[in-house]
């Protein structure tokens, strides 16, 4: 019989069953139960597994190896940027001068760690063409959030705040676009595509007005098509007396060409986990990085890094800034591992990673134009979306189609988003990707393209070779059982 180690812990207990066995010890054992209140202390023992240590072992490490990883596997998750996180970068972050500090040791004893921080700065600001950056913020959404309060502190300082109440977001946005203004405490219009898949300069002109705070915007945008009108949709929103802010999640396609200061925005966030390579998802915390104009600096998060000849230290005197938005300075490991990746890969490395994506991104879609509906037939930058619709006809879903592709070996892409296209198959192949595997996750997706016309079955039925078949989602939502039943 093979073991599979698909069965709990709970399961495979028997008692008597322990991992180690310890000598009596001579030493008298001290009474704690008087240091606990009594509602606290147990009348029975806890139903804890017994096992012994090489089944623990097996049982973890058998869960481990059925994990997906981009070290064991290709990750074409549109719009998250699931890419390879060198590993120096993990080196580094652990060198005992950045890994064994403490945010409150005097500034003096950390000298190095803020001049690292610093020189991240100045390096994020080339790369954006902001003239001021903090660090500070934890992720992209809150890195939104704190753009967003600088918006509403600008406005308020300029006697507007009230008045000026309303974020303008396109329809093909990330879901956290509108979230985080309702968040900051805006009221939300979209803006419709137009036919291209860009913003649409007609219905931007009749939204923006004196109401206007701001367009969030991101370019490439989420259908991974440049926005050749930003120069104009700038001009729009400055007119009206809005502010741009530009949502950097996107920006590895645009590394070395261009810049959101260049393209008219007011304030900008990076993904460091996506553009940067740190870890991503389950891999790690992330970070995100606002950057700013010049008259926008005075309202940034708190404290902010400062250098005085060859001294760095933290300015916490800012009296029209929003505050502190993450507790200490950022995620720290997360901004070293960013830091090492700049330095490693410099100007020329930046430029290659990003033409590297745009190139595998239009390869892809190139191969399977043939066999999946393509709803914008531009030249895309590093992601691009197809639709299922063709599918769709002969009873196969996306959902069908990403559900195959676990039965290929690969992780699906992002499906229905975003919600204008139709079946939405959302593709990022990435830069760090070989020819050979991008070959590879073409095959499979034009085999399924096959199969879904001459033998649909074998497509809605996927996948097969996974442990967890078809569930049922909408009673696994609505009812899930999450906690260990005995029978």
């Amino acid at each position: 019989m093979t073991t599979t180690y698909d069965d709990l812990l709970f399961e495979i207990s028997k008692p008597g069953r322990i991992g180690y066995s310890l000598p009596e010890s001579s030493i008298e054992k001290t009474d704690l139960t008087n240091l606990v209140s009594d509602h606290l202390i147990r009348e029975e023992p806890a139903e804890l597994p017994e096992l012994s240590e090489l089944q623990v072992m097996r049982h973890y490490t058998g869960l481990s190896n059925k994990n997906f990883g981009i070290e064991t596997g290709f990750y074409p998750l549109g719009s998250c940027t699931m890419k390879y996180n060198p590993k120096i970068n993990e080196d580094i972050a652990r060198y005992p001068g950045f890994a064994q500090i403490h945010p409150l040791q005097p500034e003096k004893t950390a000298q190095g760690a803020l001049e690292m921080m610093y020189r991240l700065e100045e390096n994020l600001k080339e790369v954006t063409g902001m003239d001021a950056i903090s660090l500070q913020p934890a992720a992209g959404a809150q890195g939104e959030w704190a753009g967003l309060l600088i918006f509403k502190a600008y406005h308020q300082a300029n006697g507007e705040g009230d008045k000026r109440r309303k974020i303008l977001v396109p329809d093909s946005a990330h879901g956290t676009n509108p979230a985080s203004a309702i968040v900051a405490g805006y009221d939300v219009v979209e803006i419709k595509s137009n036919k291209e898949g860009r913003v649409g300069v007609e219905a931007l002109k009749a939204a923006v007005g004196p109401d206007t705070a701001g367009l969030m915007l991101t370019n490439p945008n989420t259908l991974g098509l440049f926005e050749v009108d930003i120069v104009e949709i700038a001009q729009i929103v400055h007119e009206a007396g809005g502010l741009l802010y530009y949502d950097g999640a996107n920006a590895n396609a645009i590394l070395g060409k261009s810049t959101p200061g260049e393209m008219g925005f007011d304030v900008v966030h990076l993904n460091l986990h996506k553009t940067f390579s740190t870890p991503h998802g389950g891999g790690g915390p992330g970070s995100g990085p606002i950057g700013v104009k010049d008259y926008l600096k005075d309202f940034m998060p708190a404290p902010r890094i400062k250098k005085e000849e060859d001294e760095y230290s933290l300015s916490y005197t800012h009296p029209q800034s929003i505050g502190r938005v993450k507790g200490y300075y950022g995620n720290f490991g997360v901004n070293v591992r960013a830091y090492s990746y700049i330095r490693s890969m410099g100007a020329e490395g930046l430029l290659q990673v990003s033409e590297d994506a745009v190139l595998h991104a239009n390869y892809l879609k190139a191969r399977l134009e043939p066999y999946y509906e393509t709803p914008y037939k531009d030249h895309c930058k590093h992601e691009f979306v197809l639709s299922g619709i063709r599918q769709k006809k002969l009873g196969v879903r996306t959902l069908d189609i990403a559900k195959r592709l676990l039965d290929y070996g690969f992780y699906a892409p992002t499906v229905y988003f975003p919600l204008i296209v139709e079946e939405c198959l959302m593709i990022e192949p990435t830069e760090t990707e070989a020819k050979e595997q991008l070959d590879a996750f073409a095959d499979a997706l034009i085999d399924i393209a096959k199969d879904a016309e001459e033998n649909p079955d074998t497509v809605t039925g996927a996948p097969y070779t996974k442990a967890v078949k078809r569930l049922d989602e909408v009673t696994a939502a609505r009812k899930p059982i999450v906690v260990y039943q005995k029978n």
